[in-house]
């Protein structure tokens, strides 16, 4: 017969919870302007970028310059790109975090 083990008398709590509330810290309200503001920012800088790479784009096409017209392409891309993933984020945050409360 094999000796007791130390950890057979161990209990763990039976549950952990957390539910998160923007509300729950004094000054959420400015946290949440600073990510609002922060959002709207980089999407003006995304819109920025899309504009000078599709300028650019157009630019060195009529002018024949293959090698900027790929830059200015790939800069218009990237920035339609850095739109779509800023614009996605809140909903794919809030759906891991779903996600990850429903696992057991």
């Amino acid at each position: 017969m094999s000796p007791p083990s130390l950890w057979a008398n161990l209990t763990l709590p039976v549950a952990v919870t957390a539910s998160p509330n923007p509300r729950g810290l004094p000054g959420s309200n400015v946290l949440q302007q600073l990510v609002n503001g922060a959002e709207a920012w980089a999407l003006a800088l995304a819109l920025l970028g899309a504009f000078v790479g599709a300028a650019v784009w157009a630019v060195a096409s009529h002018t024949h310059n293959h090698q900027y017209a790929g830059r200015g392409r790939m800069a218009a891309l990237v920035s339609a790109a850095a739109a779509l993933v800023i614009g996605a984020a809140p909903g794919l945050v809030n759906f891991f975090q779903h996600l990850g409360t429903s696992a057991k």
